[in-house]
């Protein structure tokens, strides 16, 4: 299945809707449309991932870049995760500054 994302900010809170998989040849397009998000004052950075199926170490350096450049201060959150995507998450050790939680609200 081919990525599919949709980004969105308001009042400070950055919404990244992940479908599909997340891996060398699509990340940098989500790379390139969250760069556009680094003017804006960012304070939540979530990752809506329920319908992400699958995610590489590609997809992972795309959270340390939108955690780094967009929101240094900013609080990051993977929302409904699939297993075998927190899976990839907790290994990786992102689960360190990386909220994982069911849902979130503002």
């Amino acid at each position: 299945m081919e990525s599919k994302f949709t980004v969105a900010c308001k009042d400070g809170v950055a919404s990244i809707e992940l479908c599909g998989r997340m891996d060398a040849s699509n990340s940098p397009a989500l790379q390139e449309e969250l760069k556009k998000l680094s003017a804006q004052k960012v304070s939540h950075l979530v990752f809506y991932a329920k319908d992400l199926e699958y995610i590489s170490s590609a997809g992972l350096r795309v959270i340390i870049f939108a955690k780094q450049k967009i929101g240094v201060d900013s609080q990051v959150y993977l929302i409904a995760a699939q297993e075998a995507v927190l899976g990839v998450i907790k290994m990786s050790g992102l689960d360190n500054f990386v909220h994982i939680q069911d849902s979130f609200t503002a």
